[in-house]
């Protein structure tokens, strides 16, 4: 059964290829909402698009009747197996790092090159395409597999929320294509909170678009702009004189890997508070997040052996006459407690005139190693692999984290590139194809 399996997923490879391509072309960003498209028309047109291509492959299809999410189902039995992804994406960015049109689904190099390429609509659909080779393979699946399409994962997850509270049937077990292999069994909690204060600005400034992804520049227009542009070539910080003003040049990352790019906006506040512009927002900045991506300055030695340690990323700020607003996104290793990390934030907070307001809150998710689905899913990976199948820990918030006995399973092999949130993010169709063989097999063994 494997050979067949692995034939048919083969087979369908173009045709994957094309679907992946088509999805990307749909700029599924929120959006305003308008009737029975809680998060905007192009998020709803990714979502119509995904359930039309499940349709074209004999799959039941159903869509919520007010637009926030929806699911396919095949097979027959009791049990029902989730995988569960989500259509919505992040903005582009600054649109001159990109090579490519975002939205054009270019290939280039074996690579399919655009926004959601990797997160998550590519990986989505090959899970889609995985259990149709499943199926082509003469396969019976005594387990029905549903397939549920999120809409709203990027900011608040109120797609997952809504299939709750709809009373709509929880999978027994599952997976989120939504990250990395071998696999995720802890996943750090994820807050995100806004710390703002009524105090009138300094300066007037606006940069970074969502809390988690580090922004990629800051663009200032406003005085001394001679004295920033000298104090930005003594500290050796890379940045542009524009039409509009000075573009500090960052490098984005995702917020879960925040210690890994470099914040543009923490490097303009530290120029800022050298040359003697101060505020509220600028001096929290310079004195506890500058150097401060693990968040010693809010509470030392945060950290665990299963997760790692806590993660602080500054992705958004907003300075102008009528006060200031930081927009913070912070992951937090899976045996600590929220309320002793959260006070701490509020006490830092207190000596900057800065109220604290929470936005969003994901628990934590840990699940043992020797767990039914981590072992099956581990198996099917390393055979068919040879790599380690020690399962992983995260900061990054998946829908795993949604449902009982779910984990977050591919699609970046080790040492893959993670473009997520990145210009030009990509997935690499040889990868992807390996990856759906995975998908493929671990549906048939979850099947069974």
């Amino acid at each position: 059964m494997r050979e067949k399996i692995l034939q048919n997923v083969e087979a369908l490879k173009l045709d994957m290829v094309n679907s992946i391509v088509s999805s990307i072309k749909i700029p599924s960003i929120i959006d305003d909402a308008t009737s029975n498209c809680p998060f905007g028309k192009n998020i709803d047109m990714a979502l119509d698009n995904a359930l039309e291509l499940c349709k074209k492959l004999g799959f039941k299809t159903y869509k919520d009747k007010d637009g926030y999410y929806g699911y396919a189902e095949i097979g027959e039995g009791r049990e029902l197996v989730g995988v569960l992804g989500h259509l919505d994406i992040v903005p582009i960015g600054n649109i001159e790092a990109w090579d490519y049109k975002p939205f054009d689904g270019t290939i280039v190099d074996g690579k399919i090159i655009g926004r959601g390429a990797i997160d998550d609509k590519g990986p989505m659909i090959a899970s889609v395409y995985a259990l149709k080779a499943v199926i082509n393979a003469g396969a019976k699946l005594n387990k029905r597999v549903r397939f549920i399409f999120g809409t709203d994962e990027e900011n608040l997850w109120r797609d997952i929320a809504k299939y709750k509270e709809n009373k709509e049937e929880l999978p027994n077990l599952g997976f989120t294509p939504d990250a990395s292999f071998p696999c995720i069994n802890a996943e750090k909690g994820l807050l995100q909170c806004v710390i703002s204060s009524k105090t009138p600005s300094s300066v007037k400034l606006k940069a970074g678009e969502v809390f988690n992804a580090v922004p990629s520049n800051a663009l200032y227009s406003g005085a001394k702009n001679e004295e920033i542009i000298k104090e930005l070539e003594k500290l050796g910080f890379e940045f542009q004189k524009t039409e509009d003003g000075i573009k500090v040049i960052g490098k984005s990352a995702h917020s879960k890997d925040c210690y890994k790019g470099i914040n543009p906006i923490v490097r303009l506040a530290e120029v800022f508070k050298n040359i003697g512009i101060e505020s509220n927002a600028i001096n929290f900045m310079y004195d506890i997040l500058r150097n401060g991506a693990c968040g010693e300055k809010i509470i030392a030695d945060c950290k665990d052996d299963v997760s790692g340690p806590l993660t602080v990323n500054l992705g958004k700020i907003e300075l102008d006459e009528s006060g200031e607003k930081l927009f913070i996104d912070i992951r937090m290793p899976v045996t600590f407690d929220k309320d002793k990390i959260v006070n701490a934030l509020i006490e830092k907070c207190k000596g900057y005139n800065f109220e604290y307001e929470e936005y969003d809150w994901q628990p934590s998710l840990y699940m043992p190693a020797d767990h039914f689905l981590i072992k099956t899913l581990m198996k099917v990976y390393t055979e068919e692999t040879g790599f380690d199948g020690t399962p992983l820990s995260s900061g990054g918030a998946t829908y795993a984290r949604s449902i009982d006995n779910c984990v977050a399973f591919g699609a970046v092999f080790p040492g893959g590139a993670k473009t997520e949130h990145q210009p030009n993010e990509f997935v690499d169709i040889n990868d992807l194809v390996k990856a759906t063989n995975i998908y493929a097999l671990s549906l048939y063994e979850l099947t069974k």
